[in-house]
């Protein structure tokens, strides 16, 4: 323990002795494979430093790679061009998976200067790739003659699927044209990295404090306790400070007897990136919608919804659009149902003001006690995060899958919360590395998220497995109190830890195609499917356990957990399908300049609510302003509805374990060879393998009791 924490610390004083030096490579850790057993990148030794220089030098790697096969004079053949381009720029990949992990959960000041100097290198550095004519010439030539090759399908699945990219990144444009694209794509990388460092900001920076203890009334004491801690670190020792992160913002909408106080929080949130002039992200959203629809008028189609939706199931932004009016309807219905419960709940409490948009969470609470008498605070003493983490998450991939999760305190980590672990399978062979990040930081992004830090391959005779890590904001320890979740945390740890085995589980040759590198439309079934098992008696009773006494939930709470898993799903419902739709409509705009200029976002946004005739109460899940997902990468842009599409796939995919049990070995075994499938094969196909049917969208109306 000793030995991590002071490697960390030093770590910590580096950094700062070296932040704005110019390095070489020589002994920079990023230029040769890590040297530790699972090549866990070596975060003790790496300094900022470090990554501009190996930055360049895995450009230029990669590049001279590039030129190899090009200048290669062999007939182009899967071999001699698609595995050598796969297999190119293995130090950007090492810097890259660092630098990328970092930016979100450790995006120090320092950080940020990185990501805004590497960023743009590395969008030109792909741009210039994806638009070289003579690699695009051989790539080309390998896809026109996949048959005559002899490839096999999988083979033939990577080939297309590099071709598809190179197409979607320009490859059939004119020189002029591509010139254009890598301009609009650097544009879009800095808003798109503006944007998300304004969130950051307001999400840390914006605070309001209380003065009164009276306010506080109704509040969990560790909220309490961490408001006051934050309020001494600002110098106003005796108050209490409030920001608007999600791990302070939803117990106090939930439980905050003040409407005063209820309203701040709700104000501060919904207004964040929204005011002043340096933080305010307007315009940012302008200059992306622009440069979007640029972008897709080069590629040739008519809106950015047109070129975001044409690679995957849904095929059309009406497509998209369609299913998400199929939720949509009930769900609106269903809203005024909930907002009435709690209208006249208050009246029956003698509180005849009408109920606000910040009044939502507290009385659906109050309507949720009354109606199950149960409430957020009678179950979080047991939902340790610990124990969610081994005797839920842990518990359920050993049962479904033989996996055993070994720590390793002295693993390398890029923050001291980090945790480690060996992941072995069945056979007690090792089959990745795990990474959890749970507890908020300042420097940490809001959300929480899985990724790879090394990515899963096997050819060349190396058998290279995965790095991944999951990281969060959950609701921090508060004195001796260890980190208690909500019942919505719980499931936040179950849904990320669904991508990590999508991600660990891989076995596939390719690493492009490996793991969580699927559709957009599949990649979020894994995790929601995952989300079942929470859920499941056996489950519950083996993780939730009281922190103090070790005692079991009790069969009533767990029926009361059961019982009110649907209740206010019409509030949850809308606030998701309402951003999804708002993200569909921005992008299914042709926007010309004159019209992007005068955009008001807030009146946009107002124009999308009538249209929908959104209920007044329910504000979209997250406001344009911090809609990180659409507007901070082009990764979910227009995209968002990709959530939605998953939940058909996973409602309907869980019932196959509703029906045979929820660990019975053949449903299991079917579901991981999914999970192991990585991108071999098409999403619906792979699907269909498991489920033996396509979906339909009923089982998830049925869930959500919308139906």
């Amino acid at each position: 323990m000793k030995k991590v924490l002071f490697t960390v610390f030093a770590l910590a004083a580096l950094m700062l002795v070296s932040c704005g030096e110019k390095k070489s490579t020589e002994n920079n850790p990023f230029m040769s494979e890590y040297e530790n057993e699972y090549g866990i990148p070596p975060f003790d030794k790496i300094t900022y430093a470090d990554y501009e220089p190996a930055v360049d030098a895995g450009i230029e790697q990669q590049n001279a790679e590039i030129d190899s096969i090009i200048k290669n004079t062999a007939k182009p053949n899967f071999e001699n061009t698609i595995l050598a381009l796969d297999n190119s720029g293995e130090i950007l990949s090492r810097v890259g998976g660092v630098l990328f992990a970092l930016s979100e959960s450790d995006n120090t000041k320092e950080m940020q200067k990185l990501s805004e100097t590497l960023l743009p290198k590395l969008t030109a550095q792909s741009d210039a790739m994806y638009m070289n004519d003579s690699l695009f010439a051989k790539v080309k030539a390998v896809y026109d003659n996949a048959d005559k090759l002899g490839m096999d399908p999988i083979q033939k699945r990577l080939t297309e699927k590099y071709y598809k990219k190179f197409v979607r990144n320009g490859a059939l444009l004119t020189a002029a044209q591509k010139d254009s694209l890598k301009e609009i794509n650097r544009k879009l990388g800095e808003f798109n990295l503006k944007f998300g460092n304004n969130i950051q900001h307001d999400l840390s920076e914006c605070v309001f404090f209380i003065d009164k203890e009276d306010e506080l009334k109704g509040l969990p004491q560790g909220v309490i306790d961490n408001a006051a801690k934050l309020a001494a670190d600002k110098g106003k020792k005796g108050q209490w400070a409030f920001t608007a992160t999600a791990s302070t913002r939803l117990p106090v909408l939930t439980y905050a007897d003040s409407r005063d106080l209820r309203r701040k929080m709700y104000e501060t949130y919904t207004t964040t990136a929204s005011h002043g002039d340096e933080w305010d992200n307007s315009e940012n959203i302008r200059n992306i919608l622009m440069l979007r629809q640029q972008k897709a008028n080069l590629l040739g189609f008519n809106t950015f919804a047109d070129y975001a939706t044409d690679p995957y199931m849904a095929k059309t932004p009406k497509a998209a659009e369609d299913l998400l009016l199929q939720l949509w309807r009930p769900a609106i219905k269903k809203v005024d149902e909930e907002v009435a419960d709690m209208q006249a709940y208050a009246a029956a409490h003698g509180d005849t003001a009408k109920i606000e948009a910040c009044d939502y969470y507290y009385y659906a609470e109050k309507v949720k006690m009354e109606k199950f008498h149960f409430s957020e605070d009678d179950v979080r003493p047991y939902f340790a995060v610990d124990s969610v983490v081994k005797n839920g998450i842990f518990f359920c991939a050993n049962k479904l899958y033989g996996l055993t999760f070994e720590e390793m305190p002295d693993a390398p980590k890029y923050n001291p919360e980090v945790k480690v672990y060996d992941v072995k399978d069945a056979e007690g062979k090792h089959l990745a590395v795990f990474m959890t990040d749970y507890l908020p930081r300042d420097v940490k992004a809001p959300g929480a998220w899985m990724n790879a830090m090394q990515e899963a391959y096997n050819y060349g005779g190396k058998n290279i497995r995965p790095i991944i890590y999951n990281v969060a904001s959950m609701t921090p320890p508060s004195g001796d109190t260890p980190s208690l979740l909500t019942w919505d945390e719980v499931q936040t740890v179950f849904h990320e830890f669904g991508h990590a085995l999508h991600g660990m589980l891989t076995r596939v040759q390719y690493r492009s195609l490996a793991g969580t590198n699927t559709d957009r439309d599949l990649v979020e079934m894994p995790s929601q499917i995952n989300e079942h098992w929470a859920f499941e008696p056996e489950v519950l009773k083996n993780y939730a356990r009281h922190y103090k006494t070790g005692e079991v939930i009790p069969d009533s709470l767990v029926q009361k957990l059961n019982e009110s898993a649907q209740f206010n799903m019409g509030f949850m419902t809308t606030e998701l399908v309402g951003a999804a739709l708002m993200d569909m409509y921005w992008h299914m705009k042709a926007w010309t300049p004159e019209e992007v200029k005068n955009i008001d976002v807030k009146a946009f946004e107002q124009d999308v609510k009538t249209r929908l005739n959104m209920p007044a109460l329910v504000e979209f899940r997250y406001r344009s302003p911090y809609f990180k997902h659409v507007f901070a990468s082009d990764e979910y842009a227009c995209g968002y509805y990709t959530y939605l599409w998953s939940q058909v796939l996973e409602a309907d995919g869980y019932m196959a374990f509703e029906k045979a049990g929820c660990f019975d070995k053949a449903t299991a075994d079917k579901f991981r060879a999914l999970l192991e499938a990585g991108d071999t094969e098409d999403p619906m196909v792979l699907y269909k393998k498991f489920r033996g049917q396509a979906p339909t969208v009923d089982a998830l109306l049925r869930n959500r009791g919308l139906k």
